[in-house]
């Protein structure tokens, strides 16, 4: 059925379209159920519309402009760079328009019924759609939650879409401002923060924590901090936005810093301080027996089921960490665990990809965590510096490190930052889901010249036995 098209009743309802959403419907669809799916705004939510995809479009954009303005190390003169911004986010648009475009198609091909409409739950077996068609009641068997997360808000600091805008806004000015303030220094801030700086946008960050990237390993994030200086943007930790007051040309900002108050000026600026589960009032999940706990998240079981038994939850909504491939994970699960398959969410590890310059990726344990854990580790740590194919593509900063177990040399967890780490912590998640161990890793022939190596050279050094670094110690006579 095709949108606009009414359903009184289905046997699993999906509200919420985004990656968590459209795949549980399709997974359902899969196995001979029949579902509906329930979306307000556009299908894809907000990762394919404003989020993921259109942020990465912008992220690529902004290094290929670095990249050919540094093109004389390479030998390569290029006489004038500029950016066209209307042309990038009509270019940016397309490529969110083709793969909203795929969502829809697929589910359809599948059978899905999807309905553009509010959701709001009247009962435990019925959901109510306000859509342009009026309203319209659905009965149905089962039914997934999958309503995903809403930028948070500070009083005061109000988004007007002109002057205060959040990541959405962000995404999609048409003209480059001179000067930008991100409040919020985690990774969607900074992410977006990079890019207009490396446009010729002035932008100053203030972060209330001591370190950017708040929660992510320090070790990884202090080459993040020194690419930001290189880009001139200016940081202020431990500092906290307390007044704002808009002109016609832009902002000024009161900053209370460590050394007092600051007044800083800005043509727009980006409110960036995290996000929270989409879990309002007005869905009427109470209405479901299922309400939100005091952090607006429901509680679920392995199989993504609430405490009634057939209401299941995926996604931002069921808890952290907020990212779209567990989403799409749960989804899953929780289609095949209505259908009667012995489902699990029982992955050993959620990888994390923080698309800064350099980028960031971990998998698994960190040191700290894993020696908290209990485990004695041995760690690897292997620099992009001494890596061939690093050094071919002129980005040499960063490192990757191994933890293992000291005893077993299982594999805890993998840290990455630097050139396509969010690429190469797909062999790590692997490694640690197959409970693999260094050895299995050096032992892995690599091709080469390439990036992942460094993962074969990193566990080589935790081994004691690598062959294109220098060890601490004496180094083995002959490779064991």
């Amino acid at each position: 059925m095709v949108v606009g098209e009414i359903a009184t009743g289905t046997e699993v309802l999906v509200v919420g379209g985004g990656p968590g959403g459209y795949v549980a419907a399709i997974r359902a669809a899969q196995l001979g159920k029949d579902v509906t799916l329930v979306e307000k705004d556009e299908l894809g939510g907000i990762c394919l519309n404003v989020g993921c995809i259109p942020s990465k479009a912008l992220i690529y954009a902004a290094y290929l402009y670095e990249k050919i303005q540094r093109a004389d190390a390479f030998g390569i003169s290029v006489k004038e760079v500029r950016v066209d911004l209307e042309r990038l986010q009509a270019w940016k648009e397309s490529v969110v328009k083709r793969l909203t475009g795929g969502v829809k198609q697929l589910c359809e091909g599948n059978g899905i019924n999807i309905i553009k409409g509010k959701a709001t739950f009247v009962s435990a077996k019925k959901c109510l759609v306000e859509s342009e068609h009026g309203a319209q009641a659905i009965e149905f068997k089962d039914c997934i939650i999958a309503t995903g997360a809403v930028p948070m808000t500070i009083p005061g600091f109000e988004i007007d879409g002109e002057i205060v805008i959040d990541s959405t806004g962000a995404l999609a000015l048409k003209k480059l401002p001179e000067s930008l303030i991100v409040i919020g220094g985690g990774y969607i801030g900074l992410e977006l923060g990079m890019v207009y700086a490396k446009f010729g946008t002035k932008v100053t960050v203030v972060e209330m924590l001591e370190n950017l990237l708040p929660g992510t390993d320090p070790e990884l994030t202090r080459l993040v901090a020194r690419r930001v200086k290189e880009l001139q943007m200016d940081v202020y930790l431990k500092s906290q936005a307390t007044e704002l007051k808009k002109g016609k040309d832009g902002a000024q900002l009161t900053v209370q810093t460590q050394e007092g108050e600051l007044k800083l000026s800005a043509d727009k600026v980006l409110v960036s301080v995290g996000r929270k589960p989409n879990t309002p009032p007005e869905l009427g999940l109470e209405r479901l027996g299922v309400p939100p706990d005091a952090k607006g998240f429901l509680k679920t079981d392995a199989q993504m089921r609430t405490s009634v038994p057939h209401i299941y939850a995926i996604g931002d909504v069921a808890g952290p960490p907020l990212l779209a491939h567990k989403a799409s994970h749960e989804g899953i699960v929780a289609a095949e665990a209505i259908c009667g398959l012995k489902s699990a969410a029982d992955w050993q590890t959620v990888p994390a990809v923080i698309f800064t310059d350099p980028e960031i990726a971990y998998a698994g344990l960190s040191e700290a965590e894993a020696q908290q854990a209990g485990y004695k580790t041995i760690v690897g740590k292997f620099p992009f510096a001494a890596l061939g194919r690093a050094l071919t593509l002129g980005e040499t900063d960063g490192f990757i490190k191994i933890i293992a177990d000291a005893e077993t040399k299982v594999v805890l967890g993998v840290q990455i930052v630097g050139p396509e780490a969010s690429t190469m912590i797909s062999e790590a998640v692997l490694a640690i889901e197959m409970g693999a161990t260094l050895e299995d890793l050096a032992l892995s022939i690599h091709p080469h010249p390439t990036l992942p190596e460094g993962l074969m050279e990193a566990a080589e050094a935790a081994l004691g036995k690598a062959i294109h670094m220098l060890m601490p110690k004496k180094r083995e006579a002959a490779r064991m």
